[in-house]
């Protein structure tokens, strides 16, 4: 993965397997682990193969160093001032948020420091979202003539639109507790506590039926696009489906015979 930050030989995403949960971490601390070319396709390369990595149920996104992530990386954007450049930068971006969300695997991000711009993005993105009360969120572009329109996206599915738009238009900072009052996080808590509670919360998904758990996701994601009438119709078909599947059958036996399921992952 190249040369992230200097001459320091560093891969610029690290990853770690441990009791079923990837851990990735984004690897460019002096950069603030903005979101650089390469660092984009180390993300794109990693989720496609725990695409296909029965060991791993979860995969919880954290930053090396001081922060989050600040964003993109606007040294590298402006030594490449060509459109088709830019365009390519912002598709590959793109593609990275789209491919977290089609995961078939619940993403958590664990907050630190600063989560901005395409930072905060990435955060919004997630499934879920834990941070320190010592973590902030912004997505100031506008304070820099370079308007967060992508970080949009993620942004105003996960927090209210009167929010969204106050954030995108005046560079607003969050904290962590309003960030979890406006949804844009599940919680924060005491910064000592950050690895425990993302450990627990990824080990208590773990527990679930993989094969479930993909099915919920896509679901979930899905019906959120369409009309009440039509995601109710899309939800029964996914419903009768899952009752026919192994695990299903294996959690409702174990259920009714007061014992504990024993997943097969189908």
């Amino acid at each position: 993965m190249g040369v992230p930050d200097g001459d320091t030989p560093e891969p610029a995403l690290l990853r770690e397997d441990r009791d079923g949960v990837a851990y990735l971490a984004l690897n460019r601390p002096r950069a603030r682990n903005a979101l650089c070319v390469e660092l984009l396709e180390a993300l794109a390369a990693e989720i496609d193969a725990l695409r296909e990595d029965r060991e791993v149920r979860v995969v919880v996104i954290s930053g090396s160093g001081p922060d989050f992530c600040a964003g993109h990386d606007l040294k590298e954007m402006r030594a490449h001032p060509d459109l088709e450049w830019q365009r390519a930068l912002f598709r590959r971006c793109s593609d990275v948020m789209l491919a977290l969300l089609r995961l078939p695997k619940v993403v958590i991000a664990r907050v630190h420091g600063t989560a901005t711009a395409a930072g905060c993005q990435l955060v919004a993105t997630c499934d879920l979202a834990l941070a320190s009360r010592s973590a902030r969120f912004a997505t100031p572009g506008v304070n820099i003539g370079l308007f967060c329109s992508t970080p949009m996206v993620a942004l105003s599915r996960a927090v209210g639109r009167k929010r969204a738009m106050h954030m995108l238009v005046t560079g607003e900072q969050l904290g962590a507790e309003d960030a979890a009052r406006a949804g844009l996080i599940n919680r924060a808590v005491a910064d000592a506590e950050l690895d425990a509670a993302v450990e627990a919360l990824a080990l208590e998904i773990a527990a679930k039926s993989p094969h479930t758990v993909a099915i919920g996701k896509q679901a979930f994601y899905r019906q959120l696009e369409l009309g009440v009438v039509d995601a109710y119709a899309y939800t029964s078909e996914v419903m009768a489906k899952n009752m026919g599947a192994a695990d299903a059958v294996e959690g409702i036996d174990a259920f009714l015979g007061k014992r504990d399921p024993v997943w097969r992952g189908e």
